[in-house]
């Protein structure tokens, strides 16, 4: 029994390890995104997270996975399409996809007669898609799983190039959620903000598809990946982020105010 608990305890141990950026760049983009809600929306998002923060908030449609009653919420937190088409030119899932999953948290975020748990648990949910709207490669090919088939070694350990870019790249750069969105938010001026705010979000989708290619095309299978890497890619991941925040901002001052 001695020896099970121990080969349980370690597992679990990994298992959270390979969260960590799940939590970290949503949180990242939640506090980025709080900085610039209205009065108003604030008031009502308050409200609706019993008085916890945007960043507290953003993992929940991740921890939620182990739960088997909300397997029918996975297509939620991605899409996948060849890369030479575009969103509206793809063959779209009959179960949905990040984009119809925006589209229904909004839908209930905005109905007046939606209960307030249906309003709490999709706006948790909203604010979780936003961050993962802007990972390129929760918009990349359905054949390796967005890049989750893609073997490579991160400073010698194995990993993916999802987890790389999920993972392992912001937890190298060593800042915390707070500072890192405090530091996004410090080098950009409000006109910028306003410009990096602009689209739907198809178009964001679109940017993080294209940026999918990109990616794609960085690495070869069983790669080294390590500070060379990051120092090339890094400024890109750090500008998904900043986009992320503020963009969930004018979505929720959108819905709220």
């Amino acid at each position: 029994m001695r020896f099970i608990f121990v080969v349980i305890f370690l597992f679990s141990i990994t298992a959270n390890a390979n969260m960590i950026w799940g939590r970290k760049g949503h949180r990242v983009i939640g506090h980025l995104a709080e900085k610039h809600l209205t009065r108003k929306a604030k008031r009502a998002i308050n409200e609706l997270l019993d008085g916890h923060s945007l960043a507290f908030a953003s993992t929940y449609a991740d921890e939620i996975k182990s739960d088997n009653a909300f397997r029918a919420y996975f297509n939620w937190h991605f899409v996948n399409y060849p890369l030479d088409r575009t969103y509206t030119e793809s063959t779209k899932d009959e179960r949905g996809d990040i984009i119809t999953a925006i589209e229904t948290c909004k839908r209930y975020l905005t109905d007046k007669n939606a209960t307030r748990g249906d309003k709490v648990f999709h706006l948790k949910f909203l604010i979780h898609l936003i961050g993962d709207l802007h990972q390129p490669l929760h918009a990349g090919r359905a054949e390796d799983r967005g890049g989750n088939d893609i073997q490579v070694q991160w400073f010698g350990q194995g990993s993916n190039i999802h987890r790389v870019w999920d993972t392992n790249m912001l937890e190298t750069y060593g800042m915390s959620y707070y500072e890192l969105g405090d530091e996004l938010n410090r080098i950009t001026k409000k006109k910028e903000r306003k410009r990096l705010q602009e689209g739907t979000v198809v178009d964001w989708l679109e940017e993080s598809h294209v940026l999918a290619a990109d990616i794609y095309g960085s690495v070869q299978v069983g790669e080294k990946l390590g500070y060379d890497y990051g120092y090339e890619f890094n400024p890109v991941l750090f500008e998904r982020l900043r986009k992320g925040g503020f963009r969930l901002a004018r979505i929720l001052n959108e819905i709220f105010d």
